[in-house]
């Protein structure tokens, strides 16, 4: 089917004229004033035959060159972005794995406002879409609107996309476990402050298990704080403030975060692991070289992201078949700022 008679059959589908349909499904839609209603008629008749514009034809059209099938990655713009490099690794891995040519598009976004970006409901840029930090809002947007490109989400639950996630629940229970084997009866948890379903799990997991083994969590030594260095540094010092009780373990959950912790604990004569034991979370590569190193929930960023890339490239080849998912076990990394389970 060519892409002109698809426009008319989606035309034809959704009652409109074809301008209209071809209007709608080069994102002019909105800013031509045609209703929301006509629109999500449209494109849900364009999933129905299951449309696909040709964007090697486009961009040859317009004096490119026919190019690779483009994956885009949507990343969001904030305080996250740093943890972007361990993830492009993995990426750059499954592209040289792959037999076929691939292209990958970085698309940056504001989190909450997916939406914004037109393309990724026409599928005129690219023939497929991995969409990281997803926030409530873009969620629900993903959820009810109907996109003509397939999508894989990263680290979000979902009954309509490919997923790949890891068991957040599971790895804030397993912070607890170990507080507690170690003798720990106070403990405190700082949390990143962004719109994030799974540091929530993480959190809530931590926060439940530890109320089932008798670890005490007083709630002004829950704190939050700016998802950077910065933000984990004066979440610190709001808990060494909270209160003169202080807890004697912390949970972290971010590395990035932890590096501001520890230098607010060592700035108020807090000794890590002797006054306080503090556990981050991600593996970054700077959690070997903070003082003292630190202990860390292994984050597996890299084969997360493969894993991601396989899924849309298995996606599009119609090998696999949404709403399919992959999860991933975390796991501990002792160093310094926290020692091994004791045995019971």
């Amino acid at each position: 089917m060519s892409t002109l008679s698809s426009i008319k059959d989606i035309a034809k589908l959704a009652q409109v004229s074809q301008g209209t349909a071809s209007l709608v499904l080069n994102g002019k839609g909105t800013a031509l004033r045609i209703s929301a209603a006509t629109q999500q008629r449209i494109l849900e008749a364009a999933r129905a035959l299951n449309y696909s514009p040709n964007i090697s034809a486009r961009r040859l059209r317009s004096g490119g060159e026919t190019v690779a099938p483009i994956i885009a990655l949507f990343w969001t713009m904030d305080t996250r972005a740093s943890l972007i490099g361990r993830y492009l690794k993995g990426i750059q891995e499954s592209l040289h794995a792959q037999e076929t040519e691939y292209e990958l598009l970085v698309q940056p976004y504001v989190g909450g406002r997916i939406q914004d970006v037109k393309s990724l409901v026409t599928g005129t840029r690219f023939n497929g879409a991995i969409i990281a930090n997803a926030t409530d809002e873009d969620e629900a947007f993903l959820q009810t609107t109907p996109l003509l490109v397939p999508v894989v989400l990263y680290q979000r639950y979902s009954d309509k996309f490919c997923t790949i996630n890891v068991d957040n629940e599971h790895t804030g229970q397993e912070v607890a476990r170990l507080f507690t084997s170690r003798g720990h009866t106070h403990a405190g948890v700082i949390v990143p402050r962004v719109s994030s379903r799974a540091i929530q799990y993480r959190k809530q997991g931590f926060i439940d298990k530890a109320a089932a083994l008798g670890l005490s969590i007083n709630p002004v030594h829950i704190t939050e704080g700016e998802f950077s260095e910065e933000g984990g540094y004066q979440a610190a010092q709001a808990l060494l403030h909270a209160s003169e009780d202080r807890p004697t373990a912390l949970f972290v959950l971010s590395d990035q975060m932890a590096v501001g912790v520890l230098a607010a604990l060592r700035e108020a004569g807090v000794r890590v692991p002797e006054d306080i034991e503090l556990v981050g979370h991600d593996d970054n590569e700077i959690a070997r070289f903070t003082v003292p190193p630190l202990t860390t929930i292994h984050f597996p960023v890299e084969e997360m992201a493969k894993a991601c890339f396989q899924m849309i490239v298995d996606v599009l080849h119609h090998q696999v078949v949404p709403p399919a998912a992959r999860m991933f076990e975390p796991h501990l990394v002792i160093r310094q700022s926290c020692g091994e389970f004791n045995s019971r």
